[in-house]
């Protein structure tokens, strides 16, 4: 398959910033993207690193991190098919990001971007776009972190994955439509937080207990009642 063909078949096309290209212009595109492969618990982006590079996420999930200088972790957030990252605040990254489970990459340099930027406007609108997301996941993390109790934190949480099972099919299980996979383990969902793993735990087991969800496996959760699900992240419904 020839570059140009790939970019045109690629799942997230009609997601990611790339979908601001026009058919008859996408082999200006594949000229300058990179495939990679990044295997699980691997970094390919490392903060305070040069931000030379950004990377649009074709398959799999990235978790997003920064380091304390002591060097603790926080994790900020997780990254799905179709995001867009590698926004610098100068010439360095702010954060790592590291492959969640088997994650495949579009690399694209900063100097091609920006050429692809400046000669088409609705790539530059669909970056923009992204930015006020990234800022309303920031709010939400806030309120999160500040507000929320540690049952609507997790809730929170599985509300937002479950979301994304909508939009994406492979993070559906294969045996349950409302079935979904968590790439990440209970250390890095108690780091994005703010919890213990034991905590974590404790309340995934409150949730089971209400029949609000079920475990399917490693990695494996079934939703069985996603009102409940939503109004407890809502702080709606106490169980």
């Amino acid at each position: 398959m020839i570059a140009s063909e790939k970019c045109l078949r690629c799942p997230v096309r009609s997601t990611a910033i790339c979908g601001g290209i026009k058919q008859k212009d996408i082999a200006r595109l594949s000229k300058v993207v990179h495939d990679m492969k990044v295997a699980p618990g691997d970094c390919f982006l490392e903060q305070d690193e040069p931000a030379d590079n950004y990377f649009i996420i074709t398959s799999g999930t990235v978790t997003l991190f920064k380091l304390l200088p002591d060097g603790r972790r926080q994790v900020t957030g997780f990254a799905d098919p179709g995001h867009f990252l590698g926004f610098a605040n100068g010439g360095t990254y702010g954060f790592s990001a590291e492959a969640a489970d088997c994650v495949s990459l579009c690399r694209i340099s900063r100097r091609d971007i920006n050429v692809l930027l400046a000669d088409f406007r609705d790539m530059e609108r669909r970056v923009l776009d992204l930015l006020s997301d990234e800022l309303t996941r920031a709010q939400e993390q806030l309120l999160l972190l500040g507000r929320k109790t540690a049952l609507e934190r997790l809730a929170s949480f599985l509300s937002t994955r479950t979301e994304q099972a909508d939009a994406w099919p492979g993070y559906r299980t294969e045996s349950a439509r409302d079935g979904i996979v968590l790439p990440m383990n209970n250390d890095t969902i108690a780091d994005y937080l703010g919890l213990t793993n034991e905590t974590v735990s404790r309340m995934m087991g409150v949730l089971r207990d209400a029949r609000i969800i079920s475990r399917g496996g490693r990695n494996r959760v079934l939703v069985r009642d996603r009102d409940a699900l939503d109004r407890i992240a809502l702080g709606e419904t106490p169980v």
